[in-house]
Parts: C-alpha cells; structure tokens; sequence
C-alpha cells in the first residue's frame, strides 16, 4: 500500500511513540525525512537518528527520542502543508512558533533549515511543520 504523506507518517510515528514513552521509533527512511530530522537534532528536539535496516532488507531511520525529567522534549507536534494543500511563505512571512520558542521546519532552495536559519540566509520556502 502507497503512502500518501510520509513526512506526515514520521512525524505521527514519533508523537505517538512520545505518548507510549518509547525511547526509541523507526521510520521508512527518505531523504526529506532525513533532512527534517537533522533540523530537530540541531535544535535539540530529538537526540539523533541512525540508519538501520528492516527484517526484510527496507533501509528505515531509527530515531533516538529525548526527554526531561520523563517528559517529551517535543511538546507539539505539527504538519502543517500536505499534499493536498502546499504552504509556502516568503522571508518575511515565514511564521514564528510561541514568540520564538518553538521552531517551523521550511524547506527552501537553499535545503530543509529552521525558520531562524531561513531568516538569517533570507530565503523563503515550504512550511514543512511546527515543532514545540
């Protein structure tokens, strides 16, 4: 069966891993999904992610889930263009997440950065997520 979303599909693969209290979650691996979690480990969201192969041979993206005193390091959890419905901002409008205290995911010509890093190479793009 295709998979429609599969940015989509990681990111609820990883809420709903936080919410069982798993330490660790395995995705399909891919290069976008890749990239989204380089974004949240340089933002201290998640602890890291290693390449791992499945029992039928599938490269898949074991990701390493952090947490503070037994609660998730990610709060909130977001897609927010789908497939379905592309959002894109320019520099300017590119959304803040709390006042600056959560991250946007934007994937821009430039790579797949956070809305801080966007801001500073002042290139806009696709909003990927929010993550807070």
């Amino acid at each position: 069966m295709s998979m429609n979303d599969p940015l989509g599909d990681m990111l609820t693969r990883i809420r709903n891993a936080q919410l069982r209290g798993k330490s660790t979650v395995r995705t399909p691996a891919s290069k976008l999904r890749g990239w989204v979690l380089d974004v949240l480990q340089s933002e201290g969201y998640i602890r890291g992610y290693e390449q791992a192969t499945s029992k039928v041979g599938h490269p898949e993206l074991e990701i390493s889930l952090k947490y503070a005193d037994g609660a998730p390091a990610i709060r909130e959890l977001q897609r927010i263009s789908t497939p379905g419905r592309r959002v894109y901002s320019g520099v300017r409008e590119i959304p803040q997440v709390r006042n600056g205290l959560g991250i946007s995911v934007v994937s821009t010509p430039k790579g797949v950065m956070s809305d801080a890093a966007a801001r500073a190479a002042n290139v806009g793009g696709e909003v990927l997520c929010r993550v807070f």
